[in-house]
């Protein structure tokens, strides 16, 4: 199962290692990671994507709350959640192509952020299943780079 967390941590060195190597000693590949600052530059975000047996999660969770660092965990397991991830996706671009690919770009509105002779650099940003349709639908017009953040969430309300 996909458990997205989201960890309020303290902004101090080292906080990203203690909290990577949990994870990696309870057996858990992290999907995804984002930090970042809150609106409290003392205090920092982390998104963390994991797929894994509950159970064993819940220990994780419990583990990250002891962490002198760890400031509030939130797993939004059973909790409604808006998250998006940003993927910068260079695009081949040929003449003969140019019109099919602006159209397929257009249908998923993304924006061009870059474009030269032979290539174009997309910016497309939305929860993983738009990121991942709209690389799959590029894909015929040859892609040379996909460069893909970690997702970031927040729950709703309050």
């Amino acid at each position: 199962m996909k458990h997205t967390i989201s960890v309020l941590v303290e902004n101090k060195f080292g906080v990203l290692a203690r909290i990577s190597t949990l994870f990696a000693a309870r057996g858990f590949n992290i999907d995804s990671l984002a930090v970042g600052e809150t609106e409290d530059p003392e205090v920092s975000r982390m998104t963390i994507v994991v797929k894994g047996d509950d159970s064993v999660l819940e220990q994780v969770t419990k583990q990250l709350n002891k962490l002198v660092d760890v400031i509030k965990v939130n797993d939004y397991k059973d909790v409604d959640y808006v998250e998006r991830g940003l993927a910068l996706v260079k695009i081949n671009v040929k003449n003969s192509t140019r019109d099919a690919l602006m159209k397929t770009i257009g249908i998923f509105r993304t924006r061009i952020i870059d474009l030269a002779q032979d290539s174009a650099i997309v910016e497309i940003t939305g929860d993983e299943d738009k990121v991942n349709a709209f690389i799959k639908a590029v894909s015929s017009f040859g892609i040379k780079e996909v460069c893909r953040t970690g997702v970031v969430a927040l729950s709703r309300g309050k």
